[in-house]
């Protein structure tokens, strides 16, 4: 029997840190720049899933690319600071979900964030051991489709869903040819899911359908 794996994305689908990571970047572009841009918890969940580069250009479309990508690396390293001291919100009944998944299933976390973000999910998520694996754009370099692709064959996995609230995920997860599941409670929308969940307590009997 071969090895089943669910992935997970990160901003919106496992923890919800919008509100904290908005504040972070807001005090960065005021205490670190002249630029009079802020932004809102309704921008940041619009940008989350994005790359860093298409993030950048959405929040200074007047900037040169250059420009764009040094501002947004300084917020980010100003970010990893602030989350250390301040938790984000987590779903209800999250650790016990995901600890009854991996009773079944190899699970990991596969996200378009920088290098360190992960870490500190799941520093303060309490329970980091339920997954086996973690990749990140920001690390590789890669798409997340690629590295969806990465973490199945370092790990030998022949089937996979990946779970997502973008349709970036959507089409990630159709890069990498693997199912993909509509985490509905998150942050955007998907238009051909092979799934829709409306809460995580929804993924144990949807995957089960899903790896028959």
């Amino acid at each position: 029997m071969g090895r089943k794996a669910i992935l997970f994305d990160l901003d919106g689908t496992l923890w919800d840190s919008s509100a904290e990571v908005v504040e972070a970047w807001d005090r960065c572009i005021e205490e670190r720049t002249d630029r009079p841009e802020r932004f809102t918890v309704a921008d940041m969940r619009g940008f989350m899933g994005k790359t860093m580069e298409a993030i950048a250009a959405e929040m200074f479309p007047s900037l040169p690319a250059e420009e764009q990508l040094r501002i947004i690396l300084m917020c980010e390293e100003y970010e990893q600071e602030y989350l250390k001291t301040h938790r984000p919100r987590f779903f209800e009944n999250e650790e016990a979900l995901l600890r009854e998944l991996g009773k079944e299933y190899f699970l990991g976390v596969v996200s378009n964030c920088q290098a360190g973000y992960i870490e500190l999910f799941l520093g303060h998520s309490g329970f980091a051991d339920v997954f086996s694996d973690h990749e990140c754009a920001g690390a590789t370099g890669l798409s997340k489709g690629e590295n969806i692709r990465l973490v199945m064959e370092r790990n030998g996995i022949d089937e996979c869903i990946y779970v997502g609230d973008t349709r970036g995920d959507e089409l990630a997860s159709q890069e990498a040819g693997v199912k993909f599941v509509h985490a509905a409670y998150g942050f955007g929308k998907a238009e051909t899911p092979d799934a829709v969940i409306n809460d995580l307590a929804d993924l144990n009997p949807t995957a089960q359908k899903l790896f028959k």
